[in-house]
C-alpha cells in the first residue's frame, strides 16, 4: 500500500545497535517486520500471557491480561495507521512490545519493586521494557538483546513523549545506542501510545463491568457514555444486556478512534517527512479537546471506581508484600534465585541489586506466587479477587 512522506520507511531506517548482513535465508521482509517478528517470538512477549492486566492472578478465563491487551493495541494501532499512510509493521512491533517491561502484578508489583531498588535507582515498567528487548532477552547468537531497530526502540523509549531526565536503565542504554532521547517520535510511536489509551479506557471499562466492581449506572454519569449507551438501546432494544454491553465498548472505540484520525490528519496539514514530525515541537497524533477532557474524565471515574477500588486496594497491598519479601529473600540468600541467574550474579550492590529486581520483573504472577510458596512453605492468601 501506498505510505505517506510523512511516515517511518524501513528502507531508510537508522539500523540497530548490532550491524547484521541480511542473508534473504529467513524470507523476504522488511526491518520492521523482523522487529515484530522478533517481538512475537520473545520469550518475554510469551510471559505478558501470566501478568496482571487490571485483575490480580485472575481466576476467571475471560479477565484480559498484559498478553491479550497488547494484542488489542496492535490491531486498534494497525488500523489508525493504515488509515493515515503509515508503516503498519512498526506500529504493530511498538503496540506489541509497549508493555514487555511490566513486572507480576502489574503497577503493585511495580511501586514494590521501585520502593525495594530505590537506594540503587529504582524501577520503571517503561524504562525496562528497554532494557529487556536490549539485553536481558538473549536469544540469537551474535548480539545481545533482540537488536531490533532504532524507531522500534526510540518510540518504545518515548512511549509517553520525549524524555528529559531518563533513569539509570534509560540513560545507560542512550549511552550505548542513542535514541534522541528529547525529540518527540515518529508519528507511528505516537499513534501506538494513544491506541494504548483507546484500549485499555475502554477494555478495562468491561473488566470491570464483568467483574461487578463497576456499574452500569455509575459509568452512565458521564455524559459521553451515556449518549453512546442510548444509542445502543435505541438500534439494540431487545438483545441481552452483555451484548449491548460489548455493543457499548465497540462503539466508545470506534468513537476515539474516528476522533483521533479527524484531529490527526489536521495536524498534518504540512508535513512533508518524517523529520518533520520529530521537529513538530508538540505530539502530531492526538485527539480533539473535547474528546481528551471526556477520556481524562473516563481515566479519572477508573481510578475512583476500578483501579482504587476497596478489594483492589486490599489485593494490591498483599502483591506489594510478595514482592517486598521476595526482594528480600534473594537479597539475604542469593543461592534462592534459580541456576542461571545465580551463576551470574554481580558482585557490586547495586547490580546485584538491579540483576534481583530484572530476576524479579520477568516473572508471571503465578511463577512468583509459586517461588513465594517455595521460599515460605506457604501459598499467600488473597491474591486474586476475580
Amino acid at each position: 500500500m501506498a505510505r505517506a512522506p510523512f511516515a517511518a520507511d524501513p528502507a531508510r531506517s537508522r539500523g540497530r545497535e548490532f550491524a547484521t548482513t541480511a542473508d534473504g535465508t529467513r524470507g523476504p521482509r522488511t526491518a520492521f517486520q523482523r522487529d515484530r517478528d522478533r517481538i512475537i517470538h520473545s520469550i518475554a512477549f510469551r510471559r505478558l500471557a501470566g501478568k496482571t492486566q487490571v485483575f490480580i492472578a485472575p481466576d476467571g478465563d475471560h479477565f484480559r491480561v498484559r498478553l491479550t491487551h497488547s494484542l488489542e493495541v496492535a490491531q486498534i494501532g494497525r488500523v489508525i495507521a493504515r488509515e493515515l499512510q503509515l508503516d503498519e509493521d512498526l506500529t504493530e512491533a511498538l503496540c506489541l512490545a509497549h508493555d514487555i517491561g511490566h513486572p507480576p502484578f502489574g503497577h503493585s508489583g511495580e511501586e514494590a519493586l521501585d520502593a525495594a531498588m530505590k537506594p540503587h535507582g529504582g524501577y520503571a515498567h517503561n524504562e525496562h521494557t528497554l532494557r529487556v528487548l536490549m539485553r536481558l532477552d538473549s536469544p540469537y547468537c551474535d548480539f545481545p538483546g533482540l537488536n531490533l531497530s532504532w524507531e522500534v526502540l526510540e518510540g518504545l523509549a518515548k512511549h509517553n513523549g520525549p524524555v528529559i531526565s531518563p533513569g539509570w536503565a534509560l540513560a545507560g542504554l542512550d549511552a550505548d545506542y542513542p535514541l534522541a532521547l528529547a525529540e518527540h517520535s515518529s508519528l507511528e510511536a505516537q499513534v501506538a501510545a494513544l491506541a494504548d489509551d483507546i484500549a485499555y479506557d475502554n477494555h478495562d471499562i468491561d473488566d470491570g463491568l464483568r467483574s461487578g466492581f463497576l456499574r452500569l449506572d455509575d459509568l452512565l454519569a458521564l455524559d459521553f457514555v451515556a449518549e453512546q449507551w442510548r444509542a445502543v438501546e435505541r438500534r439494540y432494544p431487545h438483545a441481552r444486556l452483555e451484548a449491548q454491553l460489548r455493543e457499548l465498548v465497540r462503539g466508545q472505540i470506534g468513537l476515539m478512534v474516528n476522533d483521533l484520525l479527524a484531529t490527526t490528519s489536521a495536524n498534518l496539514a504540512g508535513m512533508c517527512s518524517a523529520d518533520d514530525i520529530r521537529q513538530a515541537g508538540m505530539p502530531i497524533a492526538a485527539f480533539s479537546p473535547a474528546m481528551a477532557a471526556q477520556e481524562r474524565r473516563l481515566k479519572a471515574f477508573l481510578y475512583e471506581r476500578l483501579y482504587h477500588h476497596s478489594e483492589q486496594l486490599a489485593t494490591a497491598r498483599k502483591a506489594k508484600a510478595l514482592i517486598a519479601r521476595l526482594f528480600a529473600a534473594y537479597s539475604e540468600d542469593p543461592t534462592l534465585l534459580s541456576l542461571g541467574w545465580r551463576d551470574i550474579l554481580p558482585v557490586e550492590d547495586s547490580d546485584r541489586a538491579r540483576h534481583i529486581g530484572d530476576f524479579i520483573a520477568g516473572m508471571t504472577d503465578r511463577y512468583a506466587i509459586d517461588q513465594y510458596a517455595r521460599i515460605f512453605g506457604k501459598v499467600p492468601e488473597g491474591l486474586s479477587n476475580v
